[in-house]
């Protein structure tokens, strides 16, 4: 996938190009800037973040509770603090190309930008009711002294007498009172594609998923099974051709973020 695209058509021959095995799924993400930003979730890319997961998520569920009154899982949570930019161990990630497409192209004019491909194992996609899920979402309760602590090597029985995963499981059954008490090792060190319920316009705006990391490093340097990335380049230079050509699909930032606030200055823009 060398080639530079310039226009719409372009990246639709491109895409329509790329196919999936029958054990495969294809998700997409833009990046504005190709060499700037990573396959990494907010929450990982600074050790600030890093080292305060477990109290960020907490500090804005108790200055705003009634935000979350209707949220029953981790996830939930994750999901609606990634709304507000807050970071969270989540990558958005989208079903529908063009959508990729528009945030690859829709900032940094002049500089490259790139729409990534995700190749993902069926396996690996799980529904947000998942076991696994929620194996994952919840290291976001546990400190970062914890889950480093945690040991990998040990075998399974072992693994789960921890005293990190003791309290992993403690979060776990709250939202899932009946989790038998056993986690793989290797459940904690993956990446899963969740399929989140559709409880927000924005996810359905922008046919959305998230990937949901794990134990792991960026996708870019460390790949994981299930996952296959792949990356279309798109040409900086041709970027306002491109967001011209996706206006006139309907793709643009009143329909991407269907917030009255951005409608309003999508209105404003066009005068």
């Amino acid at each position: 996938m060398s080639q530079t695209i310039s226009s719409l058509t372009g990246f639709t021959k491109k895409i329509s190009a790329v196919m999936p095995a029958e054990d495969e799924l294809l998700l997409y993400r833009g990046h504005s800037d190709r060499k700037a930003f990573m396959l990494l979730p907010s929450v990982l890319r600074d050790d600030k973040f890093r080292n305060a997961e477990e109290t960020i998520l907490r500090e804005l569920v108790a200055s705003h509770p009634a935000e979350f009154m209707g949220d029953a899982t981790t996830l939930d949570q994750l999901v609606r603090v990634q709304h507000y930019s807050l970071p969270t161990r989540l990558l958005d990630v989208t079903w529908n190309p063009l959508v990729a497409l528009y945030f690859a192209s829709n900032d940094k004019d002049g500089i490259s930008g790139e729409v990534i491909v995700f190749r993902v194992k069926r396996s690996s996609v799980k529904f947000f009711d998942s076991d696994s899920v929620s194996c994952v979402a919840n290291l976001a309760h546990l400190k970062n002294s914890e889950k480093e602590d945690i040991n990998f090597d040990l075998p399974n029985d072992i693994f789960n007498t921890q005293h990190q995963v003791d309290r992993l499981l403690h979060f776990i059954r709250v939202e899932k009172p009946h989790f038998s008490p056993v986690i793989r090792p290797s459940t904690l060190k993956t990446v899963l594609c969740v399929k989140p319920k559709k409880s927000n316009r924005r996810i359905l705006a922008q046919s959305g998923a998230f990937l949901l990391f794990g134990m792991t490093e960026s996708l870019d340097e460390m790949p994981v099974d299930g996952i296959a990335v792949e990356r279309i380049q798109i040409n900086g230079k041709k970027k306002k051709k491109i967001v011209w050509e996706l206006d006139r699909m309907g793709f643009n930032e009143a329909s991407m973020f269907p917030e009255i606030e951005k409608a309003a200055a999508y209105i404003k823009d066009k005068l």
